[in-house]
């Protein structure tokens, strides 16, 4: 149902403003993100990995990955479509509506979709924000925009380091783009996800202990430290560049 940035042809991100007050919504709609590729087949779905459990060796290891997948991911997937079902209706809507919308849902699936639907939709995005290919340091506008905001690309991935590490409990680490164009390194408890807050993800990493711990165990700096070596930051740079 998620499937990877690949072209701007393929993947077409619309941003639309409405107003920055608290009743007029500002709603960020991933076309490719999340398309409905069956029609007859209404609920949400895992899409495939877009690198095998193996790929991204040494770096992360290929039973965390296999287990993450199938079992922690599948399980988002399989709740948030339990949650619907006494609104059937709402599965025709992308996970991104579901997200920015939360208020708007009927307040006995709201909190649901909040958990269940944030782990389908940021799980989706940590794995296609990660590579085999190694691609060290972004280029371009988005690098430019890293430097202006933070001082350089390594002030950005100490400060990103220092909020992941210091994360109390589980959660996610996140590079935004918010409402005013500004970029922002913020951290999300549990499931939450920043489209809920009106502010765009560029790049994640999943600080939950299931996704290191195998490997790991409680030195989550050094799984931090490991996850930049598989970072897609062309695939960042595409979503950064379909905002501006």
């Amino acid at each position: 149902m998620m499937n990877r940035i690949s072209s701007a042809s393929a993947c077409m991100l619309t941003i639309l403003f409405s107003g920055c007050t608290d009743t007029q919504k500002r709603e960020i709609m991933v076309t490719p993100i999340s398309p409905k590729t069956n029609s007859a087949e209404r609920q949400f779905k895992l899409a495939p990995l877009p690198y095998a459990y193996n790929a991204l060796e040494p770096y992360l290891d290929a039973r965390t990955m296999e287990i993450h997948y199938t079992k922690h991911h599948q399980g988002y997937v399989d709740k948030l479509n339990q949650v619907l079902e006494k609104y059937p209706e709402l599965y025709d809507k992308s996970i991104e509506y579901l997200l920015t919308h939360l208020q708007e849902l009927p307040e006995t699936i709201r909190t649901g979709v909040r958990n269940f639907g944030g782990g389908y939709y940021n799980h989706t995005l940590y794995w296609n924000n990660m590579t085999s290919q190694r691609n060290g340091k972004p280029t371009g506008a988005l690098a430019k925009k890293i430097d202006a905001t933070f001082g350089s690309f390594e002030k950005f991935k100490e400060e990103f380091n220092k909020q992941a590490a210091t994360l109390f409990g589980s959660g996610w680490t996140w590079l935004i783009k918010k409402p005013d164009g500004s970029l922002a390194i913020v951290n999300t408890q549990n499931q939450d996800c920043p489209l809920s807050d009106g502010n765009i993800p560029l790049l994640v990493i999943d600080i939950w202990e299931h996704a290191y711990y195998l490997k790991y165990q409680n030195r989550r700096p050094d799984f931090i430290d490991s996850w930049w070596h598989v970072v897609d930051w062309n695939e960042v740079e595409k979503r950064y560049a379909m905002t501006t």
